[in-house]
Parts: structure tokens; C-alpha cells; sequence
């Protein structure tokens, strides 16, 4: 019994892993990916729940790292102020632009 288990598994995480390379890859949309997953024998509710778990779990790991930029963005910005108005008699222009760049460029993606 718990070997069917184990196979079972295995060919959910073949269906995600196929799917998430379609999805991320090869670039094709959530119905492209439902379509290739049914024509692969999935029936159409359980193609579009891995579908929609992915696009889930997606746009999490997007946010994520655009939350990551945001305070990298945002640390070289200041970072690159701090020196700058601590006399160092040095502009660190490219520490400031390329932290607010990143940071306003993380914030518009992150909307």
C-alpha cells in the first residue's frame, strides 16, 4: 500500500514539474499549460488546480524577491547617501542612483 502511495506522489510531482516548466520555460500561458496538461490524460479540474497552485506559488516567489530588491535597493540608496554627506569628499552618485533605480523599479513590479 505504501509503495502505491510513493508512485502516486511521484507522478503528481512529474504533473507539477512538467507544468511549472511549461509555465516559467517555455513561457505559455495558465490555458496553453491547462490544454498541454489534458491532452497529456489530465482531466480538466485537476489540470487547472495545478495550474492555479503554480501561478500561486509563483507570484509568491515574485514577491518575494521584489521584496528582497526593495531593501537592497533601498540600503544601497542610503548607503550611498550616508558617504556622501559624511564628507569622504566623494559623490557616491552610483551607489544612490543604482539603489533608488532598483528600489522604485522593485516597487512598480511589486504593484
Amino acid at each position: 500500500m505504501e509503495r502505491n502511495d510513493d508512485d502516486q506522489q511521484q507522478v503528481v510531482n512529474q504533473v507539477y514539474d512538467h507544468a511549472a516548466n511549461l509555465l516559467v520555460n517555455h513561457k505559455m500561458s495558465a490555458y496553453e499549460t491547462q490544454n498541454a496538461l489534458m491532452e497529456q490524460g489530465l482531466d480538466e479540474e485537476n489540470a487547472a488546480i495545478v495550474v492555479s497552485n503554480l501561478e500561486q506559488q509563483i507570484q509568491s516567489a515574485k514577491k518575494e524577491r521584489a521584496n528582497k530588491d526593495m531593501l537592497y535597493g533601498a540600503l544601497w540608496c542610503v548607503g550611498g547617501l550616508i558617504a556622501t554627506f559624511a564628507d569622504f569628499g566623494f559623490i557616491f552618485w552610483g551607489a544612490i542612483l543604482f539603489g533608488g533605480i532598483q528600489f522604485f523599479k522593485r516597487v512598480a513590479n511589486a504593484l
